[in-house]
Parts: C-alpha cells; structure tokens; sequence
C-alpha cells in the first residue's frame, strides 16, 4: 500500500530528506562533471577487464544508488537532481496528487496533479 503524506508530515520530513537530497545533488553534479571522461574510461575498459579511474567513481554510484532507495522505500519520487526537486504522494478530495518540495525552498508550500508536474504547482491552501 502506498504512502501518503499531508502536508505537515512532509514538511516534517525535510529534517530528514533536505540533506539526503543535497548528498544526492553533490554526487549527481560529480558523476556530470567527469561524464565525457567517464564513457571514454567506460568505451576503453569494455571487454578488458575495468579500469581503475571508472573504479573510483564506483563509491559515488553506490552511495547515489542507496540515498534513492532510501527515498523510494519511503515513498517521495525523485524528480530531477539537478534542482533537487522531489515529490511526496498525497490525497486531496480523495485523489492521488504530489506535494512538490524543490532544495532551495525552506518548506512544502506547493502541490500539484499527478499528470501536471512541476509547471502545474499550485499553492497549498489546506492542511
């Protein structure tokens, strides 16, 4: 059964998920940085048997892969990295819809339509 958040749950969560997220945001900006060095290391190691330089970027990807499985197993979609936009489910009028929490804001204030996405953020005007 999914998990849904009002808005008071989820804004209590930031405490939690604002510095998992900006890890995710750090990681995420480190793993683009080096991407053209990277797929030169990844087309160089197929078939030879790796590469130390793709090696040391292994850390990144597993911390990445475990700070968003913890996330998910949370129930917040993950919507871009780069901003560090997230979503937490929610019922209004006994529909599914997304609280949407973006890094820089200092709380949840918006929510929007599952179909709508970010450009359709309206303010929360219930709690």
């Amino acid at each position: 059964m999914p998990k849904y958040y009002t808005p008071q749950e989820a804004n209590n969560l930031l405490e939690i998920v604002r510095p998992m997220v900006a890890e995710l945001m750090q990681i995420s900006e480190r793993i683009r940085s080096r991407q053209p060095e990277i797929w030169a290391v990844v087309e160089k190691s197929a078939g030879n048997g790796g590469n130390p330089e793709l090696s040391k970027l292994l850390p990144d990807f597993d911390r990445l892969d475990q700070i968003l499985h913890r996330l998910q197993d949370m129930g917040i979609e993950i919507k871009d990295l780069t901003i560090g936009l997230i979503d937490f489910p929610a019922l209004k009028d006994g529909r599914v819809i997304f609280l949407c929490w973006k890094y820089n804001e200092e709380k949840i204030q918006f929510w929007h339509e599952v179909e709508a996405g970010f450009a359709g953020r309206q303010p929360i005007d219930w709690e």
